[in-house]
C-alpha cells in the first residue's frame, strides 16, 4: 500500500480533473448568466486545487517523500 500523502494528492489532482471535465462540459450546454458564473467558479477552483496539490507532489518528490509505487491509484 502507498504513502497516505502521496495517495491523498493523487485522488486530490484526479478531482481537480474531474472539475476541469465538468467545466468543460458545462461550458457547451450553459446560457444561462447564473450558470455561466457557476462553470467560471468551478473552472477558476479547479485550476487553484490542481496548482496547490502540484506544489505539494513536487516539494514530496524533492524531499524524498514521494511514494511512486502504484501511480495507478489516483482514482
Amino acid at each position: 500500500m502507498g504513502c497516505p500523502h502521496t495517495k491523498f494528492v493523487r485522488k486530490t489532482l484526479h478531482m481537480a480533473q474531474e472539475l476541469t471535465v465538468l467545466a468543460d462540459q458545462a461550458e457547451g450546454e450553459t446560457h444561462e448568466d447564473g450558470c455561466a458564473v457557476l462553470v467560471g467558479v468551478i473552472r477558476d477552483c479547479a485550476y487553484k486545487i490542481r496548482s496547490q496539490a502540484e506544489r505539494e507532489m513536487h516539494s514530496r518528490k524533492a524531499r524524498g517523500a514521494w511514494d511512486a509505487k502504484g501511480a495507478e491509484e489516483a482514482g
